[in-house]
Protein backbone atom coordinates (compact mmCIF):
# COMPACT_ATOMS: atom_id res chain seq x y z
CA UNK A 1 0.00 0.00 0.00
CA UNK A 2 1.57 3.33 -0.98
CA UNK A 3 0.38 6.41 0.87
CA UNK A 4 3.07 7.27 3.35
CA UNK A 5 2.02 9.38 7.02
CA UNK A 6 3.39 12.45 6.14
CA UNK A 7 4.27 14.81 8.85
CA UNK A 8 2.98 18.29 8.75
CA UNK A 9 3.88 21.55 10.36
CA UNK A 10 0.08 22.33 11.20
CA UNK A 11 -0.59 25.71 12.45
CA UNK A 12 -4.61 24.92 12.99
CA UNK A 13 -6.03 22.01 14.38
CA UNK A 14 -8.47 20.08 11.39
CA UNK A 15 -11.76 20.95 12.01
CA UNK A 16 -13.59 19.22 14.81
CA UNK A 17 -17.07 17.41 13.43
CA UNK A 18 -15.65 16.62 10.35
CA UNK A 19 -19.22 16.30 8.52
CA UNK A 20 -20.55 15.45 4.84
CA UNK A 21 -21.83 18.42 3.62
CA UNK A 22 -22.87 17.85 -0.04
CA UNK A 23 -23.98 20.90 -1.70
CA UNK A 24 -26.27 21.87 -5.10
CA UNK A 25 -27.59 18.77 -6.91
CA UNK A 26 -25.37 15.96 -8.45
CA UNK A 27 -24.32 16.86 -12.26
CA UNK A 28 -26.64 15.10 -14.43
CA UNK A 29 -24.92 13.31 -17.59
CA UNK A 30 -27.04 12.60 -20.90
CA UNK A 31 -27.01 9.70 -22.68
CA UNK A 32 -23.91 9.65 -25.26
CA UNK A 33 -25.28 9.04 -29.04
CA UNK A 34 -23.73 6.14 -30.73
CA UNK A 35 -19.90 5.96 -31.10
CA UNK A 36 -19.95 5.19 -34.53
CA UNK A 37 -23.57 5.55 -36.14
CA UNK A 38 -24.17 5.04 -39.96
CA UNK A 39 -20.21 4.24 -40.15
CA UNK A 40 -19.01 1.39 -42.11
CA UNK A 41 -16.67 -1.19 -39.20
CA UNK A 42 -13.46 0.81 -39.47
CA UNK A 43 -10.32 -1.60 -39.31
CA UNK A 44 -6.38 -0.75 -38.82
CA UNK A 45 -4.14 -3.49 -40.29
CA UNK A 46 -0.31 -3.10 -38.63
CA UNK A 47 2.56 -2.67 -40.79
CA UNK A 48 4.44 -0.28 -38.49
CA UNK A 49 6.50 -3.78 -36.76
CA UNK A 50 8.35 -5.66 -39.57
CA UNK A 51 5.15 -7.94 -41.17
CA UNK A 52 6.97 -7.62 -44.08
CA UNK A 53 10.30 -9.42 -43.12
CA UNK A 54 11.53 -11.85 -44.61
CA UNK A 55 9.28 -13.81 -46.45
CA UNK A 56 6.38 -12.63 -44.46
CA UNK A 57 3.95 -10.37 -46.59
CA UNK A 58 1.50 -9.94 -43.84
CA UNK A 59 -0.49 -6.51 -45.62
CA UNK A 60 -3.42 -6.06 -47.43
CA UNK A 61 -2.29 -3.60 -50.05
CA UNK A 62 0.73 -1.89 -50.95
CA UNK A 63 -1.01 1.09 -51.23
CA UNK A 64 -0.99 2.13 -47.62
CA UNK A 65 -2.20 3.96 -45.70
CA UNK A 66 -5.29 3.42 -48.05
CA UNK A 67 -5.76 -0.02 -49.98
CA UNK A 68 -7.96 2.10 -52.67
CA UNK A 69 -4.97 4.02 -53.61
CA UNK A 70 -4.16 0.79 -55.34
CA UNK A 71 -7.67 -0.44 -56.76
CA UNK A 72 -11.01 1.72 -55.78
CA UNK A 73 -13.32 -1.33 -56.25
CA UNK A 74 -11.23 -4.96 -56.22
CA UNK A 75 -13.06 -7.79 -57.09
CA UNK A 76 -10.27 -9.91 -57.14
CA UNK A 77 -7.24 -10.85 -54.55
CA UNK A 78 -4.64 -9.55 -56.93
CA UNK A 79 -6.14 -6.24 -57.11
CA UNK A 80 -4.83 -5.07 -53.70
CA UNK A 81 -1.04 -6.56 -53.37
CA UNK A 82 -0.27 -8.31 -50.54
CA UNK A 83 -0.83 -12.16 -48.75
CA UNK A 84 -3.71 -10.68 -46.53
CA UNK A 85 -5.27 -9.11 -50.17
CA UNK A 86 -8.04 -11.74 -49.87
CA UNK A 87 -8.83 -10.69 -46.10
CA UNK A 88 -9.26 -7.04 -47.30
CA UNK A 89 -11.04 -7.33 -50.64
CA UNK A 90 -13.58 -9.87 -49.06
CA UNK A 91 -13.89 -6.83 -46.14
CA UNK A 92 -14.34 -4.20 -48.80
CA UNK A 93 -17.04 -5.62 -51.47
CA UNK A 94 -19.49 -5.91 -48.36
CA UNK A 95 -19.65 -2.31 -48.36
CA UNK A 96 -19.35 -2.22 -44.61
CA UNK A 97 -15.79 -1.92 -44.04
CA UNK A 98 -13.78 1.19 -44.38
CA UNK A 99 -10.01 -0.21 -44.34
CA UNK A 100 -6.57 1.26 -43.34
CA UNK A 101 -3.11 0.48 -43.04
CA UNK A 102 -0.47 1.72 -40.48
CA UNK A 103 2.70 1.93 -42.69
CA UNK A 104 6.34 0.85 -41.99
CA UNK A 105 7.93 3.24 -39.96
CA UNK A 106 4.60 4.53 -37.74
CA UNK A 107 4.03 4.08 -34.31
CA UNK A 108 0.71 2.84 -32.95
CA UNK A 109 -1.43 5.57 -30.94
CA UNK A 110 -4.60 6.36 -29.09
CA UNK A 111 -6.30 9.16 -28.25
CA UNK A 112 -4.28 11.92 -31.31
CA UNK A 113 -5.24 13.38 -34.52
CA UNK A 114 -3.48 11.49 -36.64
CA UNK A 115 -5.50 9.65 -39.91
CA UNK A 116 -4.20 6.23 -38.32
CA UNK A 117 -4.76 6.58 -34.37
CA UNK A 118 -6.83 3.52 -33.05
CA UNK A 119 -9.59 6.52 -31.54
CA UNK A 120 -10.73 6.57 -35.38
CA UNK A 121 -11.10 2.68 -35.56
CA UNK A 122 -12.94 0.28 -34.12
CA UNK A 123 -10.43 -2.83 -34.87
CA UNK A 124 -6.85 -3.21 -34.98
CA UNK A 125 -4.96 -6.23 -36.66
CA UNK A 126 -1.81 -7.18 -35.24
CA UNK A 127 -0.76 -10.07 -38.39
CA UNK A 128 2.75 -11.70 -36.81
CA UNK A 129 3.95 -8.34 -35.84
CA UNK A 130 7.78 -9.04 -35.34
CA UNK A 131 9.43 -6.03 -32.93
CA UNK A 132 8.58 -5.12 -29.87
CA UNK A 133 5.94 -2.42 -28.80
CA UNK A 134 6.80 0.72 -27.32
CA UNK A 135 5.90 1.52 -24.19
CA UNK A 136 3.46 4.25 -25.54
CA UNK A 137 1.87 1.45 -28.29
CA UNK A 138 1.35 -0.66 -25.74
CA UNK A 139 -0.40 1.68 -23.27
CA UNK A 140 -2.26 2.56 -26.78
CA UNK A 141 -3.43 -0.90 -27.74
CA UNK A 142 -4.59 -1.25 -24.18
CA UNK A 143 -6.47 1.54 -23.42
CA UNK A 144 -8.13 0.85 -27.16
CA UNK A 145 -9.52 -2.38 -26.07
CA UNK A 146 -10.28 -1.24 -22.32
CA UNK A 147 -12.76 1.53 -24.44
CA UNK A 148 -14.37 -0.79 -26.58
CA UNK A 149 -11.81 -1.49 -29.32
CA UNK A 150 -11.74 -4.91 -31.32
CA UNK A 151 -7.91 -6.73 -31.00
CA UNK A 152 -7.03 -9.48 -33.46
CA UNK A 153 -3.82 -11.32 -32.54
CA UNK A 154 -2.22 -13.43 -34.79
CA UNK A 155 0.89 -15.33 -33.51
CA UNK A 156 3.37 -17.59 -35.42
CA UNK A 157 5.79 -20.15 -34.01
CA UNK A 158 8.46 -19.39 -31.35
CA UNK A 159 11.61 -18.87 -32.97
CA UNK A 160 9.66 -17.65 -36.19
CA UNK A 161 12.03 -14.20 -36.13
CA UNK A 162 11.73 -13.05 -39.29
CA UNK A 163 13.85 -10.01 -38.93
CA UNK A 164 15.98 -11.39 -36.54
CA UNK A 165 15.83 -9.19 -33.60
CA UNK A 166 15.99 -11.36 -31.18
CA UNK A 167 11.78 -11.61 -30.95
CA UNK A 168 9.30 -13.78 -32.22
CA UNK A 169 5.47 -12.77 -32.27
CA UNK A 170 4.56 -15.10 -29.50
CA UNK A 171 7.64 -12.79 -26.78
CA UNK A 172 5.69 -9.64 -28.64
CA UNK A 173 2.18 -10.46 -27.70
CA UNK A 174 3.40 -12.08 -24.55
CA UNK A 175 4.86 -8.92 -23.34
CA UNK A 176 2.22 -6.86 -24.34
CA UNK A 177 0.02 -8.61 -22.37
CA UNK A 178 2.19 -9.37 -18.91
CA UNK A 179 4.61 -5.85 -19.67
CA UNK A 180 2.23 -2.76 -19.75
CA UNK A 181 0.73 0.26 -17.84
CA UNK A 182 -3.11 -0.50 -17.98
CA UNK A 183 -3.26 -4.06 -16.55
CA UNK A 184 -0.26 -6.75 -16.53
CA UNK A 185 -2.23 -9.13 -14.50
CA UNK A 186 -3.30 -11.60 -17.39
CA UNK A 187 -5.61 -9.16 -18.52
CA UNK A 188 -6.81 -11.38 -21.62
CA UNK A 189 -7.01 -14.36 -19.50
CA UNK A 190 -4.41 -16.32 -21.35
CA UNK A 191 -0.84 -17.00 -22.53
CA UNK A 192 0.98 -18.00 -25.86
CA UNK A 193 2.95 -21.17 -25.38
CA UNK A 194 6.52 -21.22 -26.78
CA UNK A 195 5.70 -24.30 -29.10
CA UNK A 196 6.65 -24.87 -32.86
CA UNK A 197 3.82 -27.40 -34.27
CA UNK A 198 4.77 -28.63 -37.75
CA UNK A 199 0.70 -29.57 -38.64
CA UNK A 200 -2.83 -30.32 -37.85
CA UNK A 201 -6.16 -29.01 -38.64
CA UNK A 202 -7.89 -28.16 -35.08
CA UNK A 203 -11.34 -28.47 -34.84
CA UNK A 204 -14.20 -26.49 -34.00
CA UNK A 205 -15.68 -26.91 -30.94
CA UNK A 206 -19.52 -27.68 -30.65
CA UNK A 207 -21.07 -24.66 -29.97
CA UNK A 208 -24.05 -23.26 -32.89
CA UNK A 209 -24.65 -19.90 -30.63
CA UNK A 210 -20.68 -18.74 -31.15
CA UNK A 211 -20.76 -15.73 -33.75
CA UNK A 212 -17.22 -16.08 -34.59
CA UNK A 213 -18.35 -20.25 -35.46
CA UNK A 214 -21.37 -19.66 -36.99
CA UNK A 215 -21.02 -16.08 -38.30
CA UNK A 216 -22.26 -13.81 -41.29
CA UNK A 217 -19.66 -15.55 -43.57
CA UNK A 218 -20.12 -18.85 -42.79
CA UNK A 219 -19.29 -21.64 -40.41
CA UNK A 220 -16.02 -22.73 -38.41
CA UNK A 221 -15.38 -26.01 -38.74
CA UNK A 222 -11.45 -26.56 -38.79
CA UNK A 223 -8.43 -24.52 -39.14
CA UNK A 224 -4.68 -25.76 -40.10
CA UNK A 225 -1.57 -25.15 -38.73
CA UNK A 226 1.72 -25.01 -41.40
CA UNK A 227 4.05 -23.75 -38.06
CA UNK A 228 2.04 -22.05 -35.62
CA UNK A 229 1.37 -22.70 -32.06
CA UNK A 230 -1.14 -22.49 -29.02
CA UNK A 231 -2.23 -20.39 -26.16
CA UNK A 232 -2.82 -21.59 -22.37
CA UNK A 233 -5.95 -20.22 -20.81
CA UNK A 234 -6.93 -19.47 -17.77
CA UNK A 235 -10.48 -18.59 -16.41
CA UNK A 236 -9.54 -17.74 -12.90
CA UNK A 237 -8.03 -14.34 -14.52
CA UNK A 238 -10.70 -13.61 -17.05
CA UNK A 239 -13.69 -15.72 -16.83
CA UNK A 240 -14.77 -14.25 -20.70
CA UNK A 241 -11.91 -16.11 -22.17
CA UNK A 242 -12.96 -19.29 -24.68
CA UNK A 243 -11.27 -21.51 -27.11
CA UNK A 244 -12.61 -22.12 -30.09
CA UNK A 245 -10.68 -24.26 -31.58
CA UNK A 246 -8.04 -26.53 -30.27
CA UNK A 247 -4.84 -28.41 -31.45
CA UNK A 248 -6.25 -32.03 -32.00
CA UNK A 249 -6.24 -34.38 -29.05
CA UNK A 250 -6.17 -31.07 -26.53
CA UNK A 251 -9.37 -29.55 -24.86
CA UNK A 252 -10.11 -27.49 -22.06
CA UNK A 253 -7.61 -25.01 -20.79
CA UNK A 254 -4.66 -25.71 -23.31
CA UNK A 255 -3.80 -26.17 -26.70
CA UNK A 256 -6.25 -23.38 -27.60
CA UNK A 257 -5.56 -22.77 -31.36
CA UNK A 258 -7.94 -19.88 -31.87
CA UNK A 259 -9.81 -18.45 -28.53
CA UNK A 260 -11.61 -15.13 -27.91
CA UNK A 261 -12.00 -12.93 -24.63
CA UNK A 262 -12.68 -9.53 -23.93
CA UNK A 263 -11.26 -6.75 -21.48
CA UNK A 264 -12.65 -3.69 -20.71
CA UNK A 265 -15.41 -2.86 -22.91
CA UNK A 266 -13.17 -4.54 -25.88
CA UNK A 267 -12.81 -7.74 -27.46
CA UNK A 268 -9.60 -9.94 -27.97
CA UNK A 269 -8.83 -12.47 -30.73
CA UNK A 270 -5.85 -14.88 -30.90
CA UNK A 271 -4.88 -17.27 -33.61
CA UNK A 272 -1.57 -19.41 -33.57
CA UNK A 273 -0.15 -19.31 -36.92
CA UNK A 274 -0.42 -16.94 -39.73
CA UNK A 275 -0.39 -19.71 -42.54
CA UNK A 276 -4.57 -19.47 -42.30
CA UNK A 277 -4.66 -15.96 -43.24
CA UNK A 278 -1.82 -16.12 -46.08
CA UNK A 279 -3.81 -16.17 -49.41
CA UNK A 280 -0.22 -17.24 -51.51
CA UNK A 281 -0.33 -14.04 -53.00
CA UNK A 282 1.86 -11.13 -52.49
CA UNK A 283 5.35 -9.09 -53.67
CA UNK A 284 7.76 -10.51 -55.94
CA UNK A 285 10.23 -12.57 -54.04
CA UNK A 286 8.18 -13.89 -51.32
CA UNK A 287 7.40 -17.37 -50.90
CA UNK A 288 4.28 -17.57 -49.66
CA UNK A 289 1.27 -20.36 -48.29
CA UNK A 290 -2.21 -20.13 -49.36
CA UNK A 291 -3.76 -21.33 -46.55
CA UNK A 292 -6.74 -18.97 -47.27
CA UNK A 293 -8.25 -21.28 -49.48
CA UNK A 294 -7.09 -24.49 -48.45
CA UNK A 295 -10.35 -27.23 -49.30
CA UNK A 296 -9.33 -28.52 -45.71
CA UNK A 297 -9.92 -26.27 -43.72
CA UNK A 298 -12.59 -22.74 -43.09
CA UNK A 299 -10.14 -20.52 -42.44
CA UNK A 300 -11.54 -17.19 -44.74
CA UNK A 301 -14.58 -17.46 -42.67
CA UNK A 302 -13.21 -18.14 -39.66
CA UNK A 303 -11.17 -14.78 -40.41
CA UNK A 304 -14.03 -12.86 -41.17
CA UNK A 305 -16.53 -13.93 -38.57
CA UNK A 306 -13.89 -12.99 -36.02
CA UNK A 307 -13.23 -9.24 -37.63
CA UNK A 308 -17.02 -8.84 -37.80
CA UNK A 309 -17.43 -9.97 -34.20
CA UNK A 310 -14.25 -7.84 -33.16
CA UNK A 311 -16.24 -4.97 -34.54
CA UNK A 312 -19.22 -5.27 -32.57
CA UNK A 313 -21.61 -6.39 -35.45
CA UNK A 314 -22.19 -9.89 -34.37
CA UNK A 315 -22.26 -9.70 -30.94
CA UNK A 316 -24.24 -12.47 -29.29
CA UNK A 317 -24.81 -13.83 -32.83
CA UNK A 318 -27.49 -10.93 -33.57
CA UNK A 319 -25.54 -8.37 -35.50
CA UNK A 320 -24.65 -5.08 -34.41
CA UNK A 321 -26.36 -2.98 -36.91
CA UNK A 322 -22.65 -0.69 -37.54
CA UNK A 323 -22.81 0.96 -34.35
CA UNK A 324 -20.75 0.86 -31.47
CA UNK A 325 -22.57 2.38 -28.78
CA UNK A 326 -20.44 3.99 -25.85
CA UNK A 327 -20.71 1.55 -22.55
CA UNK A 328 -21.37 3.25 -19.27
CA UNK A 329 -17.96 2.99 -17.38
CA UNK A 330 -15.80 4.70 -14.41
CA UNK A 331 -12.37 5.19 -16.27
CA UNK A 332 -9.98 6.92 -13.45
CA UNK A 333 -7.56 3.92 -11.64
CA UNK A 334 -7.31 3.78 -7.69
CA UNK A 335 -10.56 5.81 -7.56
CA UNK A 336 -10.70 6.23 -4.46
CA UNK A 337 -6.74 5.94 -3.16
CA UNK A 338 -7.02 2.62 -1.25
CA UNK A 339 -4.96 0.75 -3.48
CA UNK A 340 -2.04 2.85 -5.20
CA UNK A 341 -0.22 2.35 -7.91
CA UNK A 342 -2.24 4.61 -10.77
CA UNK A 343 -1.90 8.14 -9.13
CA UNK A 344 1.35 10.08 -9.74
CA UNK A 345 1.80 12.62 -6.68
CA UNK A 346 4.36 14.42 -4.51
CA UNK A 347 5.31 12.29 -1.72
CA UNK A 348 2.93 11.78 1.04
CA UNK A 349 -0.13 13.00 -0.89
CA UNK A 350 -1.94 10.29 -1.02
CA UNK A 351 -2.28 9.57 2.82
CA UNK A 352 -4.09 7.65 5.70
CA UNK A 353 -2.50 10.15 8.04
CA UNK A 354 -5.06 11.15 11.10
CA UNK A 355 -4.40 14.84 10.99
CA UNK A 356 -7.36 15.01 8.05
CA UNK A 357 -10.28 12.25 7.29
CA UNK A 358 -11.09 9.86 4.14
CA UNK A 359 -14.53 10.54 3.29
CA UNK A 360 -14.90 6.53 2.51
CA UNK A 361 -12.62 3.85 2.92
CA UNK A 362 -9.41 5.08 5.05
CA UNK A 363 -6.82 6.70 2.07
CA UNK A 364 -7.33 10.01 0.60
CA UNK A 365 -5.10 12.60 -1.33
CA UNK A 366 -4.31 15.57 0.73
CA UNK A 367 -2.55 18.33 -0.96
CA UNK A 368 -0.47 21.22 1.42
CA UNK A 369 -1.32 22.24 4.70
CA UNK A 370 1.76 22.91 5.61
CA UNK A 371 2.39 26.20 6.58
CA UNK A 372 4.84 26.70 4.51
CA UNK A 373 5.74 27.63 0.85
CA UNK A 374 4.97 24.00 -0.52
CA UNK A 375 3.54 23.21 -4.16
CA UNK A 376 1.85 19.53 -4.07
CA UNK A 377 0.41 17.77 -7.27
CA UNK A 378 -1.92 14.49 -8.19
CA UNK A 379 -2.27 13.01 -11.57
CA UNK A 380 -3.68 10.67 -13.88
CA UNK A 381 -3.82 9.87 -17.21
CA UNK A 382 -6.61 9.07 -18.64
CA UNK A 383 -8.06 8.06 -22.36
CA UNK A 384 -12.20 9.15 -22.92
CA UNK A 385 -13.39 7.24 -25.55
CA UNK A 386 -14.84 9.27 -28.82
CA UNK A 387 -19.17 9.88 -29.27
CA UNK A 388 -19.20 9.88 -25.32
CA UNK A 389 -19.92 12.31 -22.86
CA UNK A 390 -18.02 12.28 -19.67
CA UNK A 391 -18.08 13.77 -16.11
CA UNK A 392 -15.22 14.35 -13.94
CA UNK A 393 -15.79 14.65 -10.35
CA UNK A 394 -14.62 14.36 -6.74
CA UNK A 395 -15.26 15.16 -3.73
CA UNK A 396 -13.31 18.43 -2.09
CA UNK A 397 -12.46 19.56 1.96
CA UNK A 398 -10.95 22.56 2.40
CA UNK A 399 -9.52 23.73 6.03
CA UNK A 400 -7.63 27.05 6.55
CA UNK A 401 -5.83 28.99 9.07
CA UNK A 402 -6.13 31.88 6.90
CA UNK A 403 -8.38 34.84 8.65
CA UNK A 404 -9.21 36.84 5.75
CA UNK A 405 -12.18 36.69 3.42
CA UNK A 406 -11.32 38.32 0.36
CA UNK A 407 -7.67 37.40 -0.31
CA UNK A 408 -7.19 33.86 -2.08
CA UNK A 409 -3.49 33.42 -0.71
CA UNK A 410 -3.41 29.65 -1.29
CA UNK A 411 -4.97 28.04 -4.05
CA UNK A 412 -6.09 24.57 -5.88
CA UNK A 413 -6.36 23.88 -9.70
CA UNK A 414 -7.75 21.47 -10.99
CA UNK A 415 -6.79 20.96 -15.11
CA UNK A 416 -6.69 18.86 -17.96
CA UNK A 417 -3.43 18.60 -19.88
CA UNK A 418 -2.66 16.55 -23.03
CA UNK A 419 0.77 14.22 -23.12
CA UNK A 420 3.15 16.81 -23.51
CA UNK A 421 2.09 18.33 -20.24
CA UNK A 422 0.68 21.02 -22.06
CA UNK A 423 -2.28 22.57 -20.23
CA UNK A 424 -5.54 22.31 -22.67
CA UNK A 425 -7.89 23.85 -19.85
CA UNK A 426 -8.37 24.85 -15.76
CA UNK A 427 -11.87 23.43 -14.64
CA UNK A 428 -11.53 25.40 -11.78
CA UNK A 429 -9.60 27.27 -9.37
CA UNK A 430 -10.24 26.82 -5.51
CA UNK A 431 -9.00 28.34 -2.62
CA UNK A 432 -8.60 29.57 0.97
CA UNK A 433 -11.64 31.36 0.60
CA UNK A 434 -13.48 27.83 -0.15
CA UNK A 435 -12.86 26.65 3.59
CA UNK A 436 -16.02 24.89 4.99
CA UNK A 437 -16.25 21.90 7.64
CA UNK A 438 -16.92 18.96 4.99
CA UNK A 439 -16.92 17.50 1.60
CA UNK A 440 -18.05 19.35 -0.98
CA UNK A 441 -18.68 17.23 -4.59
CA UNK A 442 -17.04 18.99 -7.54
CA UNK A 443 -18.18 17.91 -10.72
CA UNK A 444 -17.00 19.19 -14.84
CA UNK A 445 -17.99 18.23 -18.19
CA UNK A 446 -15.03 16.82 -19.92
CA UNK A 447 -17.29 15.64 -23.30
CA UNK A 448 -15.56 17.93 -25.16
CA UNK A 449 -11.99 15.90 -24.88
CA UNK A 450 -14.13 12.79 -26.16
CA UNK A 451 -11.42 10.65 -28.49
CA UNK A 452 -8.16 11.83 -26.56
CA UNK A 453 -5.82 11.10 -23.97
CA UNK A 454 -5.52 13.26 -21.48
CA UNK A 455 -4.07 13.70 -18.07
CA UNK A 456 -6.20 14.94 -14.84
CA UNK A 457 -3.93 17.10 -12.73
CA UNK A 458 -4.79 18.54 -9.16
CA UNK A 459 -1.91 21.31 -8.37
CA UNK A 460 -1.87 22.78 -4.76
CA UNK A 461 0.31 25.50 -3.99
CA UNK A 462 0.68 27.11 -0.46
CA UNK A 463 2.20 30.49 0.68
CA UNK A 464 4.98 30.51 3.54
CA UNK A 465 2.82 32.04 6.08
CA UNK A 466 -0.36 30.23 7.10
CA UNK A 467 -1.71 26.80 6.46
CA UNK A 468 -4.70 25.60 3.78
CA UNK A 469 -5.43 22.19 3.16
CA UNK A 470 -6.80 20.82 -0.22
CA UNK A 471 -8.39 17.38 0.41
CA UNK A 472 -9.81 15.31 -2.43
CA UNK A 473 -11.45 11.64 -2.01
CA UNK A 474 -13.77 9.94 -3.92
CA UNK A 475 -12.80 10.76 -7.49
CA UNK A 476 -14.69 9.67 -10.57
CA UNK A 477 -14.58 9.39 -14.56
CA UNK A 478 -17.97 8.77 -15.66
CA UNK A 479 -18.53 7.99 -19.51
CA UNK A 480 -21.76 6.95 -20.98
Amino acid sequence: MLGSRRSRRRLTTALAGFGLLLTGAALQVGTGAPAHAATPHRVLFDNAHAETAGNADWIISTSQPDPLGQDTSPSAETDWTGALSSWGVALQQTGDYSLKTLPSGSALAYGGTSATDLSHFDTLVLPEPNTLFTTAEKTAIMNFVKNGGGLFMISDHTGADRNNDGEDAVEIFNDLMANNGVDSTDPFGFSIDSLSISSDHPPAISDSTDPVLHGPFGTVTKSLIASGTTATLKPADNPAVKGLLYRTGYSGNTGAFFATSTFGSGRVAFWGDSSPIDDGTGQSGNTLYDGWHDSTATNAALALNATEWLAGASAGGSGGGGTTPCTAAQLLRDNGFESGGAWSATTGVITNSTGEQARSGSYYAWLDGNGTATTDTLSQPVTIPSGCSATLSFYLHVDTAETTTATAYDTLKVQVLNGSGTVLGTLATYSNLNAASGYTRRAFDLSGYAGQTVTLKFTGTEGSKYQTSFVVDDTALDVS
